[in-house]
């Protein structure tokens, strides 16, 4: 998988060409309102070097899953007309959202038919479909229907062997990659293939379970796992640590023993907390104010749990990405979401801000705890998938970026 070469924008003449890009619009709504356009900022580079180079593009997305048959949600909770008029404000021109229950049908065709080079038309939610989820052709010929090249843009779903994201690419001459699938290919992809080192992980999150092939296939690529997190019990509690009412995955015990004992044939330092902030009771609401104490991890009383990781372990986790030359974060380190509970995150955060070395965070509520805290800007990247990114970490291919042309 180390440094994957596609065919990208900047390979490709479409001056006078329809281009079909799929972009990651699946952005948060409340009432109709864009709450986060972070996504539809980012598929902006992309469509401005597209638009400039004088295609005409179709944009198409999904949002949300929206269900079929009697008693699903309205169309328009999932209506990507919000979209279309937030990225016309952004671009400083008109994007027309033409919209069919069916994404390609003879009025969608007219619309394309009378386009102008740089012009931009955004399509329906592409799971309208419900051909869209299982790849059926029908759909995807629809869509190459309306397109002479195909741009994949969305690395959020590429992970996933849909339509929009890999069914196309069959029926459409030419393929390339965007801006953005070209960076994470480039940072989270590299990171993990090919690192400079020292490479430092740093794992994080509630459940175990959610991570095991990242933890696995992280632990023979870096020199340093860092877990934390929620996840971290699991891996105390294999140590014979006493963890309280901490949160623990009891049929990962076994699983976490394994990972202590193959860090340790590889030669690989697995850090763990040392020490452990705690409370009586997980905060409601999440944000509520809690008195809390710090305690030595494998000594957390019955009646308490740990949520967030003190101040000794913030010193080791520091340090350990202080020597680094690459360090990989998936997860925060406790409940960032509560005041009290955010320090560990911020201050791992503000070491890999600090550090010399290239930083990708990889995507999830890691990002979004970097940007809430405001130190996005001091990252090398911050990933746009959350479960595409965890299969990247994982070593898998991802069928979306695999269905596009290679370079010759």
């Amino acid at each position: 998988m180390a440094g994957l070469n596609k065919v990208s924008v900047d390979d490709i003449s479409v001056k006078g060409k329809r281009v079909l890009v799929r972009c990651d619009f699946n952005v948060p709504l409340k009432d109709g309102v864009i709450t986060n356009d972070n996504r539809i900022k980012a598929a902006l580079p992309t469509i401005n070097k597209l638009v400039a180079d004088g295609g005409k593009l179709i944009l198409c997305s999904h949002l949300g899953k929206p269900k079929e048959g009697a008693g699903s949600e309205p169309k328009n909770k999932f209506d990507l007309a919000p979209v279309a008029v937030k990225l016309g404000e952004i671009l400083g021109k008109e994007v027309k959202f033409v919209y069919s229950d069916n994404v390609v049908d003879d009025s969608v065709k007219a619309a394309v038919d009378n386009m102008q080079d740089g012009d931009v038309i955004l399509l329906a939610n592409t799971r309208f479909r419900k051909e869209e989820t299982k790849n059926i052709e029908t759909f995807s010929k629809d869509l190459a229907s309306i397109s002479d090249v195909f741009v994949m843009d969305a690395f959020g779903s590429s992970h996933r062997a849909h339509c929009s994201t890999v069914g196309v690419t069959e029926f459409v001459k030419e393929t390339a990659v965007g801006y953005l699938m070209q960076k994470e290919i480039k940072y989270l992809g590299n990171a993990v293939e090919v690192p400079e080192k020292p490479f430092v992980a740093i794992l994080g999150g509630a459940k175990v379970a959610d991570k095991l092939n990242v933890i696995s296939n992280l632990l023979e690529k870096c020199d340093t796992l860092i877990i934390g997190g929620g996840m971290a019990y699991t891996f105390l509690k294999a140590q014979g640590s006493e963890i309280g009412k901490s949160l623990v995955d009891e049929e990962k015990i076994d699983y976490c023993k394994e990972m202590l004992e193959k860090a340790d044939k590889l030669g690989k330092k697995l850090l763990l907390p040392v020490d452990t902030v705690i409370t009586e009771s997980f905060p409601d609401p999440i944000d509520a104010p809690i008195a809390v104490e710090t305690v030595s991890s494998n000594a957390i009383p019955a009646d308490k749990m740990g949520l967030d990781i003190g101040e000794k372990t913030i010193g080791i986790f520091s340090d350990a990405v202080k020597s680094a030359k690459t360090v990989v974060w998936n997860g925060p380190m406790g409940v960032f979401e509560n005041p009290v509970l955010a320090k560990g995150t911020l201050e791992v955060a503000k070491a890999l801000a600090d550090s010399d070395a290239t930083t990708v965070i990889g995507g999830g509520d890691s990002a979004a705890a970097v940007i809430q805290m405001g130190l996005a800007d001091k990252m090398t990247h911050i990933s746009t998938g959350g479960g595409a990114s965890l299969e990247y970490l994982e070593g898998k291919v991802l069928p979306g970026i695999a269905a596009i042309a290679d370079k010759k």
